[in-house]
């Protein structure tokens, strides 16, 4: 084949890659401006899952921190009340007294087995019912009102 026509076809090759390349780069830019909304709704997308991920955990910790904190303040109540009666009774030794300390040593075996440590124990809530359930019963047989409010509307306690 002689050179002379070659080189045409090369020009023509390298005329038609340039100006394909330059309707590229105009259609690239085109479709930026195209789907600029898109990406720019993808990147707020992002951004908004990562902060509002930070929001969330700040909140839960904040959220679990007040509700342990009221529980374990419960429970303390609770503790601190059945030891009390446990040493005021320590003398009593009639059966009607050693059905209050009976009662009293399962709530305090109650509380002692309480998993303070777990917040993933699947029956937190269940163990803490029963706990409240025999704190109301001891208090009925120390024949007390078992209504203890804590609270700022008033000086008493409350759970």
């Amino acid at each position: 084949m002689p050179s002379g026509w070659v080189w045409p076809e090369r020009s023509r090759r390298r005329a038609v890659a340039g100006a394909m390349a330059a309707a590229s780069a105009s259609s690239d830019m085109f479709d930026e401006i195209v789907m600029a909304e898109e990406r720019f709704h993808g990147e707020g997308y992002q951004e908004g899952y990562a902060e509002g991920s930070h929001l969330g955990v700040v909140e839960g910790r904040r959220y679990g921190s007040l509700h342990g904190a009221k529980m374990g303040s419960e429970i303390g109540c609770y503790l601190g009340f059945a030891l009390t009666w446990q040493c005021l009774l320590q003398k009593c030794t009639d059966e009607k007294n050693s059905k209050k300390r009976r009662a009293l040593d399962s709530l305090i075996g109650m509380i002692q087995k309480f998993p303070y440590e777990d917040p993933t124990y699947d029956k937190l809530q269940e163990d803490l019912e029963k706990i409240r359930g025999k704190f109301k019963q001891v208090c009925s047989m120390l024949n007390i009102q078992s209504d203890f409010r804590i609270g700022t509307e008033r000086s008493s306690l409350t759970f």
